[in-house]
């Protein structure tokens, strides 16, 4: 198989959806990979480590998109990709389609595949190529608040662990997943007052007996959300449901209810967003305020952070690049559930239910397992 990594071109950002020893793995095993010109240079990677592993490097993504079976990214197709996309082609990438109607209408059009990492779950109902992104957002999102905080930045000009005589900072999570997990210990680190918030007791329960003393879990409904809005200097949106949107947690005006240079950093604006003033942002311009709120809602915060994060999605996304490279995508989807699960769009056909369901389009059941 012929595998495409083109440089990404989504603004700011630094990522690569690729290691110079994945194309190492990829070539001894008989397959051709196709790296563009200084895709790797945002993550310190350099044209000639993929050469010495085996890469051919190609001027501009149009030689690759023609060239390539399968195209391996790290964030979903820009709108100037979206022509160069063919036919039968796989793209395996970050898609969160359902956050876009354009985009999904896009990949249906090309008739291509898209193979989502986010979705890629296994039989536990875990999503790992997810997560190694998540635990990077989750611990950003107390570094971005901190900093987001400090009155220059608009912010209440708040320490987030406050010094003796003076009180630490409270800050709320909603969710208490991956995200919220990370988010938390950063937090209780600062010592701050952290509150995690979450409608599944098990999970409650288990984040309750690892977590510090300065955490709280608490079980989410509207009048807890309430309560620690009113309290809160930093709100972190860290909820997920695979595949759909976020669902929509906190309305406008309940933004009234919260104090003057507070900060919501929204992760799951990637899904849409759980908060209904959050609006994408990017790393060059982060940040806007509503009601005296300052939101940040960067779509790719993992990004800034392009070396760390590389590693660590590359470390668990090539196992499944070798996979589909070896099969192909219908019987690699036959032999491994996880990747059947991680398909959401297959030749001009919506193979992800929640996707469907948001856009009211037709299913095709053909590749669940």
């Amino acid at each position: 198989m012929i595998i495409g990594v083109p440089k990404e071109v989504k603004l700011d950002e630094y990522r690569v959806a690729m290691l110079p020893v994945g194309v190492e793995e990829l070539t001894r095993r008989g397959h051709k990979v196709l790296i563009e010109h200084e895709a790797g240079i945002g993550s310190g990677l350099l044209d000639s480590e993929y050469q010495a592993a085996g890469a051919e490097i190609i001027a501009g993504p149009e030689k690759i998109f023609a060239q390539a079976d399968m195209i391996v990214k790290v964030k979903e197709p820009q709108h100037s990709e979206f022509a160069l996309i063919r036919p039968g082609q796989a793209i395996f990438t970050y898609f969160h389609v359902a956050a876009s109607r354009e985009l999904t209408e896009a990949m249906l059009k090309s008739g291509s595949t898209s193979i989502a990492y986010e979705t890629l779950a296994d039989d536990q109902g875990r999503l790992p190529l997810l997560t190694p992104m998540s635990e990077v957002a989750g611990r950003m999102s107390i570094q971005e608040g901190a900093k987001y905080l400090e009155r220059p930045q608009m912010g209440r000009g708040i320490l987030l662990g406050g010094v003796p005589g003076v009180a630490p900072a409270n800050i709320m999570i909603l969710g208490g997943g991956i995200v919220g997990a990370n988010a938390a210990k950063i937090a209780a680190g600062f010592n701050a007052n952290v509150a995690i918030l979450d409608i599944n007791m098990d999970r409650l329960r288990y984040l309750a007996d690892v977590m510090p003393p300065n955490v709280d879990v608490l079980f989410s409904d509207r009048h807890i959300i309430r309560e620690q809005l009113r309290l809160a200097d930093l709100v972190i949106g860290a909820v997920l449901i695979p595949g759909a949107k976020a669902p929509r947690l906190i309305e406008r005006e309940q933004l009234k209810e919260m104090k003057s240079g507070s900060v919501i950093i929204d992760v799951a604006i990637d899904q849409g967003g759980c908060i209904e003033t959050s609006r994408p942002t990017t790393h060059s311009a982060p940040t806007y305020i509503v009601d005296e709120v300052l939101h940040y809602c960067v779509t790719n915060m993992p990004g800034a952070v392009g070396r760390t994060s590389t590693f660590a999605l590359c470390n668990v996304t090539l196992p499944w690049v070798i996979a589909i490279a070896k099969h192909g995508v219908e019987e690699a989807a036959k032999k491994h559930r996880p990747i059947a699960r991680a398909i959401n769009i297959y030749k001009g056909e919506v193979t992800n239910e929640p996707v469907a369901e948001t856009f009211n389009l037709p299913f095709n059941n053909r590749f669940v397992a």
